[in-house]
């Protein structure tokens, strides 16, 4: 008689099955062990043993504390002069979110006073949050903007969820990318919380400084990439 095929075998390809027939979409998280346990009549080593299989295989991915994730395709966020999120992922067949995690008015760090052109101790509006594409957070963020320039973007930024609209609400219809700077880091334990990766997961890190038509600086950010939810793309516009 021919060998039997390990059982997790026949679990992985009834999932691989499941993922291409789409019954579980790109981003969408997959039943829980316990529930794939009572599907296929297993225990549950067995059914981590077909995960572990299709992880490996880049099918799917797990994030620490939320479950079991089919992968999706990084989505191409181009890097350049207007460099606008929600256009990005509109343009990429994606829905965009933002979720603000702080929104402060604080004295601006030499670093912040230095790329603003102000004056250290200058204020500036504070903000940091989560980038999402379909509900995944894709990137972190966090932008200071000249407080004197702009004393109603606080309150913009809550009502609108969006720089780009919150600039137009007080003023500067237009901004462009002066520089960025990229660098290749490793996520922080609290970087991967927010983000719902691995810490110590690859992240990219971009720096840059935002001018409005004038040439005045209006926005010093940073950005921090989920390594593979998105692929920056150099753009000349």
């Amino acid at each position: 008689m021919p060998p039997r095929t390990p059982i997790w075998k026949s679990i992985h390809s009834a999932l691989s099955a499941d993922i291409a027939a789409k019954r579980y979409s790109p981003g969408d998280q997959l039943p829980t062990e316990a529930a794939l346990s009572r599907r296929f009549g297993v225990n549950r080593h067995t059914v981590r043993r077909a995960l572990a299989q299709l992880a490996e295989e880049g099918i799917v991915h797990a994030r620490r504390g939320a479950g079991v994730f089919v992968t999706q395709s990084p989505t191409d966020y181009p890097i350049g002069r207007r460099v606008r999120f929600h256009q990005n992922l509109r343009a990429a067949g994606r829905m965009p979110t933002k979720e603000i995690l702080s929104l402060e008015t604080r004295a601006a760090d030499t670093g912040e006073a230095a790329a603003l052109d102000l004056q250290p101790g200058a204020p500036v509006h504070a903000c940091e949050g989560l980038s999402l594409a379909d509900g995944q957070p894709v990137a972190l963020f966090r932008s200071v903007f000249p407080a004197a320039h702009l004393p109603g973007l606080p309150e913009a930024l809550h009502r609108l969820r969006s720089v780009t609209a919150a600039l137009n609400d007080q003023g500067t219809p237009d901004y462009t990318r002066a520089w960025t700077r990229l660098t290749a880091k490793l996520a922080s334990p609290t970087q991967a919380l927010h983000l719902r990766i691995s810490e110590g997961a690859p992240i990219l890190r971009a720096v840059s400084l935002n001018v409005d038509p004038a040439g005045k600086p209006i926005e010093y950010g940073r950005t921090w990439f989920a390594g593979d939810r998105v692929t920056l793309t150099l753009s000349d516009s």
